[in-house]
């Protein structure tokens, strides 16, 4: 028997994850960026995270060009960045402070921490492309929690 697409969503549901916005730039300097759960820790020597970038998603040829990304770690009331980034087009940069980071990177200035990475490896799997980057700089602001999504809703701790 296969497993459905819907069933394989409503099982993966189950697992609470960290909510993230990875941010990326076009070739002209423009600001990208996605909502993104689909992301982990892969070693600590050297330091490299992945995270899995939909191919329909217009944000994915400027990953792939630039190869350069920062992962933005949402904190807890702040579910309006998820929303706004989760969805296709439009300005998502609108009136979101952010600076480009040491990689050229968007950094949202309001997180709970960031991760910037250099693509290393890049790997295509089904509809989702894996980027498997090394960490070049980050932070944490140990007094913020985290935003987690759980059968598709938000979360603090």
């Amino acid at each position: 028997m296969a497993v459905t697409k819907e069933q394989f969503r409503r099982w993966l549901a189950s697992f609470a994850a960290g909510v993230t916005v990875v941010t990326t730039r076009s070739a002209d300097g423009r600001p990208y960026g996605l909502t993104a759960t689909a992301f982990t820790s892969v070693s600590l020597e050297p330091p490299l995270v992945l995270v899995c970038v939909d191919k329909k998603s217009e944000s994915h040829p400027h990953f792939l060009a630039s190869r350069v990304f920062a992962v933005n770690f949402l904190a807890e009331g702040q579910e309006h960045y998820a929303r706004r980034f989760a969805v296709s087009g439009g300005e998502k940069f609108r009136d979101i402070p952010f600076a480009f980071g040491v990689g050229g990177a968007p950094l949202l200035q309001e997180r709970l921490g960031f991760v910037e990475c250099r693509a290393e490896e890049i790997v295509e799997a089904g509809d989702h492309t894996i980027l498997i980057g090394r960490v070049v700089a980050g932070d944490a602001a140990e007094e913020k929690r985290p935003l987690l999504y759980f059968r598709g809703a938000y979360y603090g701790i």
